[in-house]
C-alpha cells in the first residue's frame, strides 16, 4: 500500500494466543488475583461484552528530565485535543450519540439497577471503545440490547438542556436517533471492502457524502502524475463531497474543517516546541504545526522526513493523520497520537535486526527485480507508551512502522517501534489462558508455544515492522498501491509483511545475530499462526458472516493458501479428535517455503499492480469463513470464557504547577475506564454537533 499501515498485526496475532479469562467470576484463586496486578497497577480493570479493558505502566518516566517531562505532558495535551476527530471521522451521527450517552449517564435520575439500565451501561461501554457505534474491528454496527421505549425513558429523565438537540426538539432529536442506533440496515458497515459494491456508498465512515467510488477514483487519478515519484498522499487530509455538481474537499486545517479542534492541537504542539530536546525535534514539530495550519500535504511530507530524522530524542510523538484502515478507499487517514519515550535496554533486539535489513532484502525470496538495491534509514527502538488517543485508542498497535509514503520510505527511510510497556501488559493478561492448550495440536505443541510463544511473537512483529514493510519496491511507472490494488491493498499489504517475519523467522540468521536461541522459536510462530489463520480468529465474527477485516483477511489468505499449496506433500494436516479440530504441521521447512512462495507473488502483485491477481488471492483465499468450523470455534471459545478483544485505559499526566511554571509532571494510573471516557468528553470535546 501506499499508506504502509500502522500496524496492529502483532496485537491481532496473539490476541488467542493467550487471550484474557473473564476477570468479572465469581469463583478467582489467589493465583488469579495475583496475575491481575504488575508493579504499581492494576493490570485487569473491566470486562464487558467481548471486551477485557486493561492499564499499561510507564516504568522510566520518573526518571525523565523535567524538559523531557514538559515535552511529554504537552504532547499529551495536543493528543487528546483531536480526539473529538477521530469520533466524527468514523460516522457523521458518533458525536451526536455519544454526547447523549454521556449526558445520560451524568444526569439520569431514574433507577440505575435496573437490567435495562445495566444493559445501556454495557453498550454505552462498547461505544466508548469503538469510538461510535461500529465495533472496533468487524466494522459491524452495534445494536442496543435495550429497547428504543427505555431510551426514551432515559431521555425524558436526563437533563433535557444538555443534549446536542441544535435547535430540534426533543421529540424530533429522539426520531432522528431511531433509525441510526436501531435500524441493522441503515449504516450497517463502517468499512465495507466487499468485492462488487460502490465501497463509498456501502460504508459509513464520513470521509465522503454525497459521492461515488467511481467519482472518487477520477477525482484523484486527475491529480495523480505517474511520472511524479515525490507526490504527496492525495486524499490524505479531507472528506470529499458534492457541491453544485463538482467534487470538492474540504481539507482537515486550521481555519477548515475540524478547526476548533486542530487550533488547540496547534496550541499545544507549540508549547512542546519550547521545551524540545534537541533543533532536530523542534524543527519538527514546526513542520508539523506548519501541516496543521496550512492543510498542504507536501508540509505533511516535509513534517515525515524529518520526523525520520529525528533519531537522537528520548520522547517522541506520532500525531496527524496516519492510518487508512478506516477509509474504504484506503485514502484518508485517521486522527491518532502516540506519546512515547525510548526503551534503552530493549531497543537492542530490535536495532539488531533492523542493522541487518539490506541482507534480509538481499536473501528474500521474492524476484530480483522487485528488491532494493539499497535499504535507506530504517531506525528502530523499542519505546514505552506514555499516552495515546484517537485511532491508537482504547485499542492500540504494538508495532508502528512510519512514515507510509512508500517514496520517503525509500529516499529517506523509516522509523519501526515496538511498544514495550503494551506489551507487558498483553502478557501479563493472557498469562494464563487456556487457549493453547484448547487448540493446541499436540503436547509437543503446545510446550512449544508455551515457551517460546512470547519471543515468537515480539520476533515476528519486529520483522513485520522493520523488514516487512520497508521490503521490496513498486516498478518504475506503476501508480501508489491504493490506486492499482484499490480495496485489497490494506490486506495485501499486511499480508506481505507478515510472510516476511514468517520467513525469516525459520532462518538461521536470527540465531546468528543474537534475537533468537534457536529454529524452535521459528516452529512456534508457525504453530501458532496456522492455529488463528485457520480457526481461533474465526471467534471474532458472527455465524453466517465473512471476514471483513483486513488484517482478518491476510492470516485466513496466508494460512490457507499454504494450506491449499501443502496438500500434495501433507505439509499441514487437518485432524479431529473428539469431535474437535485440529491443525498439525509435518513439515516446517516445506511450510517455510510455501511462505516464500506467496510472498514473492504477493510482492510480484504489489511491483507490478496487478489488481486482478491481487482480488482473486484474496477473495478465494482471505474472505470466506468456513461456517461449520466458524461454530465449532464458537463452542470451544464459550467454555473457555475468552474476551476476544483487549484495549486500554490511558495514563493521566497531571502538571505540578508553582504559578503558572510547570515543576514537574506525574503519573496517575487508577481511573475507571468508563470514568475516563466521561472526563475526555468534558475535557477535550472541543468540535460542535452537526445533526
Amino acid at each position: 500500500m501506499k499508506k504502509i499501515q500502522l500496524s496492529v498485526t502483532a496485537v491481532l496475532l496473539t490476541a488467542l494466543f493467550t487471550g484474557c479469562a473473564n476477570s468479572g467470576t465469581k469463583k478467582e484463586t489467589t493465583e488469579q488475583k495475583d496475575s491481575a496486578k504488575a508493579p504499581g497497577i492494576e493490570i485487569m480493570a473491566d470486562r464487558f461484552a467481548d471486551i477485557q479493558v486493561l492499564r499499561y505502566d510507564v516504568p522510566g518516566f520518573s526518571d525523565l528530565s523535567l524538559q523531557q517531562k514538559q515535552l511529554a505532558y504537552y504532547l499529551y495535551e495536543a493528543g487528546l485535543s483531536g480526539r473529538d476527530i477521530f469520533w466524527d471521522q468514523k460516522y457523521k451521527y458518533s458525536l451526536c450519540i455519544r454526547k447523549t450517552l454521556e449526558n445520560i449517564l451524568t444526569t439520569y435520575s431514574g433507577d440505575k439497577n435496573t437490567d435495562d439500565y445495566k444493559k445501556f451501561l454495557e453498550y454505552s461501554k462498547r461505544v466508548f471503545f469503538a469510538n461510535g457505534i461500529h465495533h472496533h474491528y468487524s466494522n459491524a454496527k452495534m445494536l442496543p440490547d435495550f429497547s428504543f421505549d427505555y431510551f426514551k425513558e432515559l431521555i425524558s429523565k436526563s437533563d433535557n438542556a444538555k443534549f446536542p438537540l441544535e435547535g430540534m426538539s426533543t421529540e424530533d432529536f429522539m426520531k432522528m436517533l431511531k433509525p441510526v442506533m436501531w435500524d441493522p440496515a441503515m449504516d450497517a458497515k463502517a468499512v465495507d471492502l466487499s468485492a462488487n459494491v460502490d465501497i463509498v456508498k456501502a460504508s459509513a465512515g464520513n470521509f465522503y457524502e454525497g459521492v461515488t467510488q467511481k467519482q472518487i477514483e477520477e477525482f484523484y487519478a486527475a491529480m495523480t502524475k505517474k511520472d511524479a515519484k515525490e507526490q504527496p498522499s492525495w486524499g490524505l487530509n479531507s472528506k470529499v463531497t458534492m457541491e453544485n455538481g463538482k467534487v470538492v474537499e474540504k481539507v482537515w486545517k486550521s481555519g477548515g474543517m475540524y478547526g476548533a479542534a486542530i487550533d488547540k492541537i496547534i496550541y499545544w504542539l507549540e508549547k512542546a516546541s519550547t521545551v524540545a530536546e534537541n533543533d532536530v525535534q523542534k524543527t519538527t514539530l514546526l513542520a508539523l504545526i506548519k501541516f496543521y495550519k496550512t492543510g498542504d500535504l507536501k508540509d505533511f511530507d516535509s513534517y515525515s522526513i524529518s520526523w525520520v530524522g529525528d533519531t537522537a530524542s528520548r520522547v517522541d510523538v506520532v500525531n496527524g493523520f496516519i492510518e487508512v484502515y478506516h477509509d474504504a478507499m484506503q485514502k484518508k487517514g485517521g486522527y491518532e497520537s502516540v506519546v512515547s519515550m525510548k526503551d534503552m535496554e530493549a531497543t537492542k533486539r530490535i536495532a539488531a535486526i533492523a542493522k541487518e535489513a539490506q541482507w534480509f532484502e538481499d536473501h528474500s525470496p521474492i524476484s530480483d527485480k522487485h528488491k532494493k538495491k539499497t535499504v535507506k534509514g530504517i531506525s528502530a527502538k523499542v519505546i514505552t507508551v506514555i499516552s495515546e488517543c484517537g485511532d491508537n485508542s482504547p485499542s492500540t498497535p504494538i508495532g508502528i512502522n512510519l512514515p507510509n509514503s512508500e517514496w520517503i520510505r525509500e529516499e529517506h527511510g523509516s522509523k519501526s517501534v515496538s511498544l514495550s510497556n503494551i506489551v507487558y501488559s498483553y502478557n501479563f493478561a493472557r498469562a494464563k489462558s487456556p487457549t493453547i492448550g484448547e487448540f493446541g495440536a499436540s503436547q509437543e505443541i503446545k510446550d512449544r508455544v508455551a515457551k517460546y510463544g512470547p519471543l515468537s511473537g515480539d520476533l515476528e512483529t519486529d520483522m513485520h515492522e522493520v523488514i516487512g514493510h520497508a521490503s521490496g519496491q513498486i516498478n518504475e511507472g506503476v501508480s501508489t498501491p491504493d490506486v492499482t490494488l484499490k480495496n485489497y491493498a490494506g490486506t495485501l499489504e499486511e499480508a506481505r509483511a507478515d510472510l516476511v517475519g514468517l520467513y525469516y523467522i525459520m532462518d538461521k540468521k536470527l540465531v546468528d545475530i543474537g534475537v533468537s536461541p534457536s529454529i524452535e522459536v521459528g516452529k512456534a510462530q508457525y504453530d501458532y499462526y496456522i492455529m488463528n489463520g485457520m480457526m481461533t480468529q474465526l471467534v471474532r465474527i458472527k455465524e453466517g458472516d465473512n471476514l471483513e477485516e483486513a488484517h482478518m483477511r491476510n492470516r485466513q489468505m496466508n494460512a490457507s493458501w499454504v494450506f491449499e499449496k501443502g496438500k500434495k506433500d501433507n505439509v499441514i494436516e487437518r485432524t479431529s479428535k473428539d469431535g474437535k479440530t485440529y491443525f498439525k504441521i509435518n513439515d516446517y521447512n516445506k511450510l517455510r517455503d510455501l511462505f516464500g512462495q506467496l510472498l514473492k507473488e504477493i510482492q510480484r502483485i504489489k511491483s507490478e499492480g496487478d489488481f486482478k491477481a491481487g482480488k482473486d488471492l484474496v477473495e478465494n483465499y482471505g474472505v470466506k469463513a468456513d461456517q461449520a468450523l466458524l461454530k465449532e470455534v464458537h463452542q470451544r471459545m464459550e467454555k473457555l470464557n475468552i474476551a476476544p478483544y483487549m484495549g486500554f485505559i490511558q495514563p493521566k499526566l497531571v502538571a505540578v504547577m508553582d504559578g503558572d511554571k510547570i515543576t514537574d509532571v506525574k503519573i496517575e494510573n487508577n481511573e475507571s475506564f468508563l470514568d475516563q471516557m466521561l472526563r475526555y468528553g468534558k475535557d477535550y470535546g472541543y468540535l460542535p454537533v452537526k445533526n
